[in-house]
């Protein structure tokens, strides 16, 4: 099968290179393909002739895009549309990654694909808009939800945490807001599955993909640190606090629980997801070989 990446460099990206060797593969990053230039998708598309697009590339700076609205949009919601027309002028399904964040965490138990979308803040609003121009122009998707993306590459928050565990004694971390913490190693291996899956009419739409057990953000530190000093890794921290959002003011507001139900996928290809907490084991195994953070 020959698939187009993009975001290549990212965390989804990054695994999904490196789980792909069966594949053809073109992986593109910004610096070769800007998906927010339809020209330039259109001229890839037709140099490459993919099977399938999985679109990875996403403004993920939650954050900075409260003060950086345009280029949130740009990225996460004109992008996807210029891939989402080039995947149907040729004929072939786009695979495109989205967030929990479309909730507002106002629901007491786990979302489902169905339920009502009210993002909170831009980026979230962003990466709403990027589902619904795939849907608008793509008749062959996957949406795939998911959430509190962790790996070995680039900034995420287990990385976060080893080092500054490394670096302190004491951290405060919030433990009101809920979640379900996913290896971006997982989600590309979930993505393989599908596309060796029977993808037939019945498989297009939106799902959630996150894995099982959901936390809080000082339950997912607590989980970090316990592996990191099972590995080996030095930790410093003796003390870790739970505090209140309030306490933890940020630009953007985020979903107090945002624990997404993905039993529409697993039924739907038969796959099952695997709990976070050995991915992280896995994880921190690749950091300490590779030292990175």
């Amino acid at each position: 099968m020959r698939l187009l990446i993009t975001g290549a460099k990212g965390q989804l990206g990054s695994e999904l290179v490196g789980l792909g060797s069966k594949h053809e593969l073109l992986a593109v990053d910004h610096d070769v393909l800007d998906i927010c230039d339809a020209d330039a998708v259109n001229r890839l598309m037709n140099d490459f002739c993919p099977d399938v697009v999985v679109n990875a590339a996403a403004y993920t700076a939650v954050d900075r895009a409260e003060s950086d609205r345009d280029a949130a949009f740009a990225v996460n919601r004109d992008g996807p549309a210029n891939l989402a027309k080039a995947c149907e002028r040729v004929g072939i399904p786009l695979i495109h990654v989205s967030t929990d964040y479309v909730f507002d965490g106002s629901k007491k138990s786990a979302y489902i694909e169905s339920d009502l979308v009210a993002p909170l803040g831009v980026y979230g609003e962003s990466k709403l808009a990027g589902e619904q121009v795939v849907q608008e122009h793509c008749s062959h998707h996957i949406i795939l939800r998911t959430s509190w993306v962790f790996s070995a590459h680039g900034h995420n928050f287990v990385k976060t945490m080893l080092r500054l565990g490394s670096e302190k004694s004491e951290l405060s971390v919030v433990a009101d807001q809920h979640g379900c913490p996913t290896a971006a190693a997982e989600l590309a291996r979930g993505i393989y599955a599908l596309l060796d899956s029977a993808l037939d009419d019945s498989a297009w739409g939106i799902y959630h993909f996150c894995q099982p057990e959901s936390a809080t953000w000082y339950s997912f530190a607590e989980a970090v640190f316990v592996e990191a000093r099972k590995q080996g890794f030095a930790m410093n921290v003796s003390q870790l606090n739970a505090i209140g959002t309030e306490n933890y003011p940020t630009p953007a507001k985020r979903p107090e629980n945002s624990v997404m139900d993905c039993s529409k996928l697993e039924s739907q290809f038969g796959f099952s997801i695997r709990p976070w907490r050995e991915s992280l084991r896995d994880v921190i195994k690749e950091l300490k070989v590779g030292s990175d953070l």
